[in-house]
């Protein structure tokens, strides 16, 4: 009785080693792709690949509150990414528009065209050439500042 004891702590002693003890085989074939597998091949030349056994995570492991606080803060985080596109969507858009609109009077400019406006006390008149100047140069910065790439702000 006492050797069959003996026997049996020897073998549930030695499975652990033999499961982590097996062998692994790193070969290539003719067409140049590398192949693995636990058992050596025939008719070729085959390295034995060392594994090591992998650490258990029992150590890492999250209670269910913690993974469901990780999922809550994942989701404001998705949350808040999804605020921020929408945002930079409306000021692409904003940006477009203004980039249109001063390029369509900066041509209305160029084209040499009187323009005519509406004075504070209602009365329309004619801008000046001077007054023109000035409106091309407003113009033209409108359009350099919304015309171009969009300028990326600053990671948080």
């Amino acid at each position: 009785m006492n050797r069959k004891i003996l026997m049996l702590a020897l073998l549930m002693y030695a499975t652990p080693g033999l499961a982590t003890g097996a062998s692994v085989y790193k070969w290539t074939d003719e067409n140049g792709v590398t192949h693995f597998g636990d058992r050596q091949p025939t008719g070729g030349n085959a390295e034995q690949i060392k594994v090591r056994p992998s650490k258990g995570s029992g150590s890492n492991r999250q209670s269910p509150q913690e993974r469901v606080n990780a999922m809550e803060e994942q989701e404001q985080q998705d949350q808040q990414r999804r605020n921020e596109t929408a945002v930079q969507e409306a000021q692409r858009k904003q940006r477009e528009a203004n980039c249109a609109t001063a390029r369509s009077n900066l041509e209305i400019i160029r084209s040499n065209a009187r323009i005519r406006t509406e004075g504070e006390d209602g009365e329309i008149r004619y801008l000046t050439p001077e007054e023109i100047e000035e409106r091309r140069q407003q113009f033209e910065k409108i359009a350099e500042e919304n015309c171009g790439p969009m300028e990326q702000s600053p990671e948080r």
